[in-house]
């Protein structure tokens, strides 16, 4: 049981840095590593999450429960790797309503829609690939 979850969350956190890379290269034309480790880490929060409840909870509730780790772990990575490596891998003060130029409110509003995208592809994947119990999304 241990070393299937292991490889569960394993497998998810791959395809959760493969997407949010992919993501970044097609939209910005350019990514960087932390951002693939940060996609994966997110990936399995929302598997975590769902399977926690079963992912009984309604869509709405689990992508704001999401949107907000997101925000947070962007706002978090973004401290070490914008502000303390000087890497300047993204800088949102040009955007309304940033924090420190690390988070804002238009990104976060476009992760909530990635977060809905990758709550549905975890609870779906889990089912089809590691036979778990099959999701019963509800919107409300």
């Amino acid at each position: 049981m241990f070393y299937k979850r292991v490889l569960e969350y394993g497998f998810l956190w791959l395809i959760g840095g493969i997407l949010y890379y992919s993501f970044e290269m097609i939209f910005r034309g350019f990514s960087h590593w932390s951002m693939f480790v940060l996609g994966g880490i997110c990936m399995v929060f929302f598997a975590w999450q769902g399977r926690s409840e079963h992912f009984s909870k309604p869509l709405w509730m689990q992508v704001l429960r999401c949107t907000i780790f997101v925000t947070a772990c962007e706002f978090i990575t973004g401290l070490i790797v914008n502000k303390w490596l000087n890497l300047a891998v993204w800088d949102y003060s040009d955007q309304p309503f940033h924090l420190f130029g690390q988070i804002c409110l238009p990104f976060a509003v476009i992760f909530s829609g990635l977060c809905a995208a990758g709550i549905l592809l975890d609870g779906y994947l889990l089912h089809w690939i590691f036979k778990e119990e099959k999701p019963a999304f509800r919107v409300l």
